[in-house]
């Protein structure tokens, strides 16, 4: 069995979508969640679903190395980034070579790097005045958003959406094509 942590930094609505996705998998689990936050709510959503959760301090995501103890300890295959804002250190990488997936909220290389990330996104999007919008699913390298792109889905931005409204469809896109992908990543990669 593939064993997954996912990596967030907030409310975890990726997260707890994901967990509920694999629950009665008989080939991926959803065995740890990690943050750098520990009033992140995705804590309250992981003691609900009997996951195991984490808050590693932001020094701890410099060089990795407890992070990749406690990763062995929980015999982790694959890391899924939902909604999680610190740069994956270069051990995690070597560590976890294309098995670390992350989920943009925009459609790359469009509003990526560093501080592009939630409504941040919408509001830019908003701003220049684009007429489509969506996610990008992409393996993480060494910069951020800057990995290869392994799907996409758009959604049609009217001019009269706000930027809720854009993070409302981006959201839809999410929960429904997400999961739906670590599957297919994962058991392409272990078959």
């Amino acid at each position: 069995m593939t064993q997954i942590a996912l990596f967030a930094s907030g409310s975890g609505t990726n997260a707890e979508n994901i967990a509920n996705y694999f629950a009665n998998s008989p080939e991926i689990k959803v065995s740890l969640i990690i943050s750098n936050n520990p009033q992140a709510f995705v804590h309250q959503r992981a003691k609900a679903l009997n996951i195991p959760s984490y808050t590693l301090p932001k020094e701890a995501f410099k060089d990795g190395r407890d992070i990749v103890k406690l990763l062995s300890e929980y015999n982790i295959d694959f890391i899924v980034l939902a909604g999680f804002l610190l740069k994956i250190p270069e051990s995690l990488l070597e560590e976890f070579p294309k098995r670390i997936i992350n989920i943009h909220p925009a459609l790359l290389p469009k509003y990526g790097g560093k501080g592009m990330f939630g409504d941040n996104v919408h509001k830019k999007v908003i701003e220049m005045g684009d007429s489509q919008s969506g996610i990008t699913i992409h393996y993480v390298n060494d910069k951020y958003d800057d990995g290869e792109i392994i799907f996409q889905a758009s959604c049609i931005i009217s001019p009269n959406d706000s930027f809720e409204d854009v993070a409302k469809k981006v959201h839809t896109l999410e929960y429904t094509h997400l999961p739906r992908v670590i599957e297919e990543v994962i058991l392409e990669k272990t078959n």
